[in-house]
């Protein structure tokens, strides 16, 4: 396989991880009333893909899949807090996933990408209501970031055997 057969093949691999990615949000969602969000699956599909193709893919899985997921599901005020909260999500653990080779590692990939995803939303929802709402929102976007973190670890491991990258 060239290396022009290997980028389409990246590409499309992508764009299905990016239709994942909203189905997820989409599909396993719990509404979380007091932060006005919800803690859903999204993470996994925004890991899966930073994992396997990279950081620039995780970031645009991650963040037009927030972005589109919000836009989709009634929450537009934060769509452009999603796209740069998932979106960094992405690229830091696509990044730090990329530079280490032990299971450890692989795991703090995983996990500070799912720090700068859950300080984001900190911001997010202090901006838009009060700081009470951020701190209300670490617990929730903390487990669904963990949540979407095991997931992907299980996702992947199995993807790894079957398909080539």
């Amino acid at each position: 396989m060239n290396n022009q057969q290997k980028g389409l093949r990246s590409f499309i691999f992508a764009a299905l991880l990016l239709a994942i990615t909203v189905v997820f949000g989409r599909i396993f969602i719990i509404p979380i009333p007091w932060t006005h969000g919800n803690v859903n699956l999204c993470d996994a599909g925004i890991f899966i893909a930073a994992m396997l193709l990279g950081p620039a893919y995780g970031g645009i899985v991650g963040g037009f899949g927030g972005l589109l997921l919000d836009l989709i599901s009634g929450f537009t005020q934060y769509a452009p807090f999603s796209l740069i909260a998932h979106g960094l999500e992405g690229i830091i653990s696509g990044w730090l996933y990329r530079k280490t080779s032990s299971k450890a590692g692989h795991w703090l990939a995983l996990a500070l990408g799912t720090v700068v995803m859950v300080a984001a939303y900190f911001v997010a929802d202090t901006i838009m209501y009060k700081i009470a709402a951020g701190l209300l929102g670490i617990g929730t976007n903390l487990l669904q970031g963990i949540v979407g973190a095991v997931v992907a670890m299980l996702v992947v491991r199995s993807l790894k055997q079957r398909i080539k990258f």
